[in-house]
């Protein structure tokens, strides 16, 4: 093999005073290109439309911290008082950005397509989304993107399905996410005095959906969000002074669980 094809790509091309981004000058595009439409150029490899670049932005911003209550941010802060670097500890709080943290996001997108596809066979959208709460039900498990252990009704929701519905009404999305998102949220109420209401990770699934994104790449894009608010938490707990923060105050004593006799 030609060694030189060994990390073939389309995505940067670099030589002695050359920097290009998906066939552009690097120097066209600073200063004429904010992050979120440098992150859908690179990913996407073509420019996005200006309301795309947008619902793209709101739903980073919108994912960008949950404070120390999240485990990737407590992690991270307990990491910097261990004397590592700033790298070393949001990759701390990076990789904990699992299935169960981080990840809900990409599961219910995986839904919202399904939905989608039962709907183009013809099946009622309501009864699309009532088979997938079924069949998630009948396995115990739970449904990613809805509900919230914190908020009763997640602050971010309303925001962020109002951009998405102002995008369907401009025509610079289908609405076909959004449409599953909301017989989801409704199949979940049924039977409730409260509902269960999409949380952030089911309202930035719909728009990710709607802007073309593949699920893995909503684990990806809420990673690239969240790294904000990591290492915000991580250089403020670096200027506090603490060394070797635990996860609990030392006055707080874990309870001892004796062992069986």
């Amino acid at each position: 093999m030609d060694p030189a094809q060994w990390w073939a790509t389309s995505v940067t091309r670099i030589e002695p005073g050359v920097i290009e981004h998906r066939g552009i000058p690097v120097q066209d595009l600073i200063g004429h290109t904010s992050f979120s439409e440098m992150i859908w150029l690179m990913v996407r490899g073509e420019r996005p439309q200006p309301q795309q670049a947008a619902l793209l932005e709101a739903a980073l911003v919108a994912a960008t911290d949950h404070g120390p209550q999240a485990p990737s941010i407590a992690i991270s802060r307990m990491a910097i008082t261990c004397g590592v670097g700033i790298n070393s500890a949001m990759a701390s709080g990076v990789n904990v950005l699992g299935d169960v943290h981080g990840g809900a996001g990409e599961q219910c997108l995986s839904l919202l397509n399904e939905i989608i596809t039962r709907a183009g066979s013809g099946t009622e959208w309501d009864a699309a989304a009532e088979d997938v709460v079924d069949r998630l039900r009948s396995q115990g498990r739970h449904i990613p993107g809805f509900g919230h252990r914190f908020h009763p009704v997640d602050p971010r929701r309303d925001p962020l399905v109002g951009l998405v519905e102002e995008a369907r009404d401009a025509g610079v999305i289908s609405g076909l996410h959004l449409l599953a998102g909301l017989a989801l949220e409704g199949v979940l109420a049924r039977g409730r005095r409260r509902g269960v209401p999409m949380n952030i990770d089911g309202a930035t699934a719909i728009i990710y959906g709607e802007l073309g994104f593949p699920p893995p790449m909503a684990r990806g894009l809420f990673i690239l969000s969240r790294s904000v608010g990591i290492l915000a938490h991580v250089w403020e707990e670096s200027n506090a002074g603490t060394r070797l923060k635990g996860p609990m105050p030392p006055s707080i004593l874990p309870t001892y669980r004796p062992p069986d006799d």
